[in-house]
């Protein structure tokens, strides 16, 4: 088995892992709702587009409930203070994920058209404020979160909500928008009949470009911010105590990680021509193609980010030396060994699950289909 050092970074790349299934499963189904008002323009078509994620979408769940439980059981120290600092983001966030069941469930059952445009709007909140709130959270991450820990290592939080709305992570929020708008866009485009398909692909192309102009602003802004390293020695299977280091504070230090490996730019590189690529096989008709050109800007994306706050899980704008990293915010060795076992057996089992749904919900979703079954809706 690992040692203590290598199973922190193991679980760190089961982290990054468990970021990017999610953001490829429930990213779409996130991106059509976030798009859904503006390419069903009557009742049928709307319909149909909510018919096309409504099977899958509680299974793309899994992934977001992983990688929370995840965070929980590897990274405790992380769990806490992240929900100690993000407090008022992550409640907006869970109303705004329950509104989306709610109104698959509720939409339906009244023919009423200001209930039904009443939730039509519910479902659109369900989806952009969820895919906002995950760009501005990671954003604040480059900005640093002004925690620290107190005498009995307790995060204490010194913000304010208002803090986490600083206009770099509102850019970052704009990245994550555009992003699983562009993915949803794709997943549409491939899943649902004429004239919605065209539509989608159209909005498609639009937020590939957003997404490219914002995610290259991102990355000049990030090369002018104060950067996190780590300055004094320490050791990788020692304990975790985020208190016994010390950091320094660099300007561009974020982009310290691509300076020393130059083959990491593949990552951002990967995220931006994939985005271009969308674009291209969106306007072609190649929907299939471009939903696969969109996982990869998902996966490049997250690993460009990753890459860059590396060792960093979460940095502390208030007192640097108090941020936790990959080396020193772990549950012990003996929890990481036991969670891995379960993760090798488990993880292909969700990989599983997930292709056979796709296999299964394969092919188009049509208008004729929804008229036909007009009684289940």
């Amino acid at each position: 088995m690992p040692d203590y050092e290598s199973l922190r970074l193991i679980w760190w790349l089961i982290l990054g892992v468990l970021l990017i299934g999610f953001a490829v499963t429930g990213g779409y189904d996130l991106g059509v709702g976030a798009i859904y008002r503006f390419i069903g323009r009557n009742d049928a078509q709307r319909r149909m587009l909510l018919e096309s994620i409504e099977p899958a979408w509680e299974g793309n769940q899994v992934w977001f409930i992983l990688g929370g439980g995840a965070a929980f059981a590897a990274w405790p120290l992380l769990y806490a203070a992240s929900f100690s600092s993000f407090y008022m983001a992550m409640f907006l966030l869970l109303v705004a994920l329950i509104l989306r069941p709610v109104g698959f469930t509720f939409r339906n059952k009244i023919s009423d058209a200001r209930w039904r445009n009443g939730w039509d709007w519910a479902l659109f909140v369900g989806g952009a404020a969820p895919a906002l709130l995950f760009g501005v959270a990671f954003g604040n991450l480059f900005l640093g979160v002004p925690f620290h820990f107190d005498e009995l290592q307790r995060p204490v939080y010194s913000g304010g909500f208002l803090t986490l709305l600083h206009p770099f992570a509102l850019l970052v929020g704009l990245v994550s928008l555009s992003m699983l708008a562009m993915h949803g866009a794709a997943y549409a485009a491939l899943k649902t009949d004429e004239p919605t398909a065209t539509r989608a692909a159209a909005i498609g192309k639009i937020a590939a470009a957003v997404f490219v102009l914002a995610f290259i602003a991102a990355g000049f802004w990030v090369a002018d911010l104060p950067g996190h390293r780590i300055s004094s020695a320490y050791a990788g299977t020692l304990p975790s105590n985020p208190l016994l280091k010390t950091v320094a504070v660099l300007s561009g230090g974020w982009l310290e990680n691509f300076r020393q490996h130059i083959v990491l730019w593949l990552a951002p590189v990967v995220a931006i021509a994939a985005a271009g690529a969308t674009a291209v096989l969106l306007n072609a008709g190649r929907a299939g193609l471009a939903f696969f050109a969109s996982c990869l800007t998902q996966t490049g994306t997250i690993l460009t980010g990753g890459i860059a706050l590396f060792p960093f899980l979460m940095p502390s704008s208030s007192q640097p030396g108090h941020g936790l990293t990959v080396w020193d915010a772990s549950s012990s060795e003996k929890t990481l060994r036991i969670m891995l076992i379960a993760v090798v057996v488990l993880l292909p089992i969700v990989l599983a699950y997930t292709t056979w749904v796709f296999r299964v919900l394969k092919g188009r979703v049509t208008l004729e289909h929804v008229s036909n079954n007009s009684d289940l809706y």
